[in-house]
């Protein structure tokens, strides 16, 4: 038997009428239960058939069988009323002494807010135009010993949100929603990306040389094999070892996972859709992003205005292209810079503009930075920012008009980066060479620059085409089309500090 005084007073009360319930020979905890509608579709199912009857003030259709977790109580005498409530809405439940008799109507006593039930019986309209069931029998599926939250204002505490989503998703319906919308948004880049030819896979999660980006990876040890293993930061290199393998066209909606700092923006795992094209470039992962983001948001906003926070986004294409050396210019009035001006000029002026300046950084560092903390913010509307440096993208092909730089591009939306794609670089030594300058970095200090992957250039040894590939972040997407100002907020279990240290904090 459960410790009672563990439990406070109303969880006590509640554990105390469970066990009554046993005594009675009920159980509190039931098995299956064969709904044969939901709410929505028993609603549904009983306007067509009102409506194939014709008017009249005391029809009723059934039998149905509803399930879900009681809302709302209210008794008056030898009725009852309730709202039982399920994934599609609610109905509901109107209940009468002398249909349920004398043992099923003081069965309602111990039935409390937050139960879940079943529920058996007819659908009429009540007199206020409600469809509603006239319960002939109702079933205890599961008793909840923690009470809802307050009835009038839910769940709010945003810490006790994030810890405990189940009650978040319980008492603030639109929470729910957002969780419908954010699978529907994956369905939707699914079968773009089917239509598009590509074809969906799968890499591992686990990698022997964390790779595919600039990030600081989490490790773990596989004791079979005595080794040390790196949760995925990207699978980019494993999608294009499949280019080299014959594939065309391949993408995977993947996990990431990168041990960074937490933000509204940040979640140390994350959901990416990457995709690569043979014989495609930057451009053609432009076009793709453009037209794939834009289709999604037109499924919610047909007029392509998209409203987040205080700003109404236009979606019009074509979308803006900027390099990012003008747009720096153009926000900061730094007329002369460039990714080949000397390195202490670009400190200084970096300083100037209150950023801070490691040693190791360098000029195309520094140009990044200024770009990050001054410009991405001014980004409302759709912008694509191309012209990176070559330093800051080991894995891009250079571009074939300036050597410094490498044809690639990062989209920006409301100040967020959305997407980043290039041209992928297929040259085997350029690629080993690159990874060379990467370790020389990584021994400097930086301890996110990429690691030798003697493997992936032992693919490209074997020749892969031209290509392009493109990563889209799947949460910032989602929280840009549901008006989410946090990531955590889309997020079903984001990432927290242990609550010890929450409060400390």
């Amino acid at each position: 038997m459960e410790d009672l005084s563990q439990l406070n007073i109303e969880q006590q009360q509640r554990l105390t009428v469970v066990e009554d319930l046993r005594k009675e020979g009920l159980e509190p905890y039931g098995r299956r239960f064969d709904r044969t509608h939901t709410t929505e579709a028993g609603k549904q199912a009983f306007l067509e058939a009102e409506k194939a009857q014709g008017p009249s003030e005391h029809f009723e259709w059934g039998p149905v069988k509803i399930a879900g977790r009681l809302v709302a109580k209210r008794e008056q005498g030898k009725t009852a009323f309730g709202h039982l409530e399920d994934m599609w809405g609610r109905m509901q439940v109107y209940l009468r002494k002398d249909v349920l008799g004398e043992a099923g109507f003081a069965l309602l006593k111990k039935i409390y807010v937050g139960d879940i039930l079943g529920v058996e019986g007819m659908l009429f309209r009540t007199r206020t135009g409600e469809v509603t069931v006239r319960a002939t029998t109702v079933t205890i599926l599961s008793k909840a010993l923690n009470p809802m939250p307050e009835k009038f204002h839910g769940l709010t505490d945003v810490e006790t949100r994030y810890r405990q989503r189940y009650v978040d998703l319980l008492s603030n319906p639109e929470v729910r929603q957002t969780f419908v919308k954010r699978s529907r948004i994956v369905q939707l880049v699914r079968e773009f990306m089917s239509r598009k030819g590509f074809l969906e896979v799968e890499t591992p999660m686990m990698h022997p040389i964390a790779g595919g980006a600039a990030a600081r990876p989490f490790v773990t040890h596989h004791n079979a094999l005595d080794m040390e293993l790196f949760l995925r930061i990207a699978p980019e290199l494993y999608l294009k070892r499949l280019l080299v393998g014959g594939f065309d066209r391949v993408f995977e909606i993947n996990r990431n996972f990168r041990n960074e700092g937490i933000s509204i923006k940040h979640n140390p795992e994350f959901t990416m859709m990457e995709a690569y094209q043979a014989y495609g470039d930057m451009e053609s992962m432009l076009e793709l992003t453009e037209e794939l983001i834009t289709s999604v948001a037109l499924e919610f906003f047909p007029d392509g205005k998209v409203p987040y926070e205080d700003k109404v986004l236009d979606f019009a294409r074509p979308w803006k292209r900027l390099p990012m050396l003008e747009a720096v210019r153009e926000v900061t009035g730094l007329a002369d810079l460039g990714f080949g001006s000397p390195r202490e000029a670009v400190a200084a002026k970096a300083r100037e503009l209150h950023i801070e300046v490691d040693p190791k950084d360098t000029t195309a560092k520094l140009v990044v930075k200024i770009f990050e903390e001054k410009v991405e913010g001014t980004l409302m509307n759709p912008t694509f920012i191309i012209g990176y440096p070559k330093e800051t993208s080991p894995l891009a092909k250079g571009n074939a008009q300036d050597p410094t730089l490498v044809d690639r591009f990062e989209l920006f939306i409301f100040g967020r980066e959305m997407a980043n794609a290039f041209s992928e670089l297929n040259d085997p030594e350029e690629q080993k060479a690159r990874f060379e300058d990467q370790i020389n970095q990584r021994a400097a200090g930086d301890d996110e620059a990429h690691q030798m992957d003697e493997d992936y250039v032992n693919a490209l040894r074997f020749g892969m085409p031209p290509a392009g590939g493109l990563g889209i972040g799947i949460d910032r997407l989602v929280m840009l089309l549901t008006n989410s100002p946090s990531i955590r907020d889309v997020i079903l279990f984001p990432t927290l500090r242990k609550r010890a240290a929450a409060a400390k904090d």
